[in-house]
């Protein structure tokens, strides 16, 4: 006999929005949640017996029902909009343009942007992030569920940030979801921090959650609309309409306020600095101790992106009319030029190169060296490449249930053998090889976790923060 309980959590004022649906099953125990109108996650757990089965069953239903849900009708409710950035992009009201040496166009806007010294990244509004080399060859392609509002990276693991609420590991080529933000966040940026992600969201929240997708604090900044959040060993820094705030790293208080010359929408972080890109045409860095604004950059319109060389030297800009700035530490402007592609939406800078992704979509690669600057000025630059996708692009999509993951008889040489594990009402990843701290957790794929289930990964790299992250291949012992 198969029962199933459906409830519901949802606030007129725009808070909780969210669904929990238990279902029974002789011995089995499945529990699907996430947001009003999205399919959820579904976490799986076997009993000794079927009593045993329906009493935790109906622990869970209880302490739902405690917290506010109520039985309701699938369907009755409707999904609340995600809140997508629309942007206006004018055309560039500079002649020159900048030196552009390769372009990529991804078919949609694209904010998501992530350049190490192995590749570039680059995530669209349609939840395409592709990754390419220096030279602009496409690699590989991840096809996510919804859009792409930011790609974060924490040592040699990336993340990108969704519209559906969740944040993907895209740092093996089976992308899973690594946190599941609270169904009645709405995400609009994000960092990471040594396993710790921080969301900012639409109604100037800030939440911080650990590397096991468990929440650890939240504050209501004084803003709304919070576009910008960096974090460091010291603070997190987050930007709404209002300014920035600075709050300790244990959110156990607000460090300093400081007000921003028009709204936030972006930031950027150096050791000693932060860096608000602002509505009303400037960035303004901003001094980690303390809050002061110590230099202004003035642009000619609203601010979409900003970043720096290292330690801060110059400071480069794109704005709403599809151009980008160059300036001194002290804010003298060094130049403009015209992108060619659009509004610069995010932008990073590498090795006398400047990355941005833009609003029709293009990853571009220009020339910021002194050289290349300086003839573009003067109205000589090179011809644009434009990037082709390969014939056969591998193309990678998230794991949603242990069918896609591979099985096999034995674990592979070389690899390292996790087990799934029941542990106070939560399936957590625990190491089973030897060499390994064994009580450590295992930041590992929900969708796949079934308790008593033995997986075959290739790495396990030790975290900050005590726990381990995968790299590359999963595969599930049978």
């Amino acid at each position: 006999m198969t029962t199933k309980t459906y409830l519901e959590l949802s606030q007129d004022d725009g808070g909780a929005h969210k669904f929990y649906e238990v279902t029974v099953s002789g011995t089995t125990v499945s529990v699907r949640y996430g947001r009003i109108g999205a399919a959820g996650q579904t976490q799986t757990s076997t009993f000794p017996t079927e009593e045993k089965a329906r009493a935790a069953a109906a622990k869970k239903i209880g302490e739902k029902v405690r917290k506010g849900y109520a039985p309701a009708v699938q369907g009755g409710r409707a999904a609340r909009s995600v809140t997508r950035r629309q942007v206006a992009s004018a055309p560039a009201t500079v002649r020159a343009v900048a030196p552009v040496l390769w372009r990529f166009r991804t078919g949609s806007a694209a904010f998501g942007i992530h350049v190490d010294e192995e590749r570039c990244w680059v995530g669209n509004q349609s939840g395409d992030v592709y990754t390419l080399s220096h030279t602009g060859e496409v690699h590989a392609r991840f096809n996510l569920p919804d859009g792409v509002k930011c790609l974060v990276a924490d040592d040699f693991w990336i993340y990108a940030g969704c519209d559906d609420g969740r944040v993907y590991d895209l740092s093996s080529k089976l992308p899973f979801a690594a946190y599941e933000i609270a169904a009645d966040v709405d995400i609009f940026w994000l960092d990471i921090h040594e396993g710790v992600l921080n969301v900012a969201d639409r109604g100037g929240r800030l939440t911080v959650i650990d590397h096991e997708d468990e929440h650890q604090w939240a504050r209501k900044s004084r803003g709304e609309h919070a576009w910008m959040v960096r974090a460091d060993d010291k603070a997190v820094y987050h930007g709404h309409h209002l300014g920035v705030t600075a709050y300790a790293p244990d959110g156990g208080r607000e460090l300093w306020d400081t007000a921003t010359d028009g709204a936030v929408l972006f930031g950027w972080q150096e050791d000693a600095a932060v860096y608000a890109g602002t509505a009303h045409r400037k960035v303004q860095r901003l001094a980690k101790a303390d809050g002061r604004v110590e230099a202004v950059f003035a642009c000619d319109a609203s601010v979409y992106s900003c970043a720096t060389s290292p330690g801060g030297r110059f400071v480069f800009a794109g704005d709403s009319a599809s151009s980008v700035y160059c300036f001194d530490a002290n804010g003298t402007r060094l130049w403009k030029l015209g992108t060619g592609c659009g509004s610069a939406l995010s932008m990073q800078y590498l090795d006398e190169r400047l990355y941005i992704v833009t609003s029709d979509g293009s990853l571009a690669c220009i020339d910021a060296s002194e050289a290349a600057i300086a003839a573009a000025q003067d109205g000589t630059v090179p011809e644009a490449r434009d990037v082709k996708l390969a014939a056969a692009l591998p193309t990678y999509e998230p794991a949603t249930s242990t069918s896609a993951v591979v099985s096999v008889a034995a674990a592979p040489a070389g690899t390292v053998v996790v087990e799934c594990v029941q542990e106070g009402g939560r399936v957590r990843v625990r190491v089973v090889s030897e060499g390994y701290e064994p009580s450590w957790n295992v930041q590992f794929p929900r969708a796949i976790r079934e308790p008593g289930t033995r997986y075959a990964v290739d790495a396990l790299h030790a975290a900050a923060g005590g726990f381990y992250r995968v790299r590359g291949d999963i595969r599930r012992l049978r």
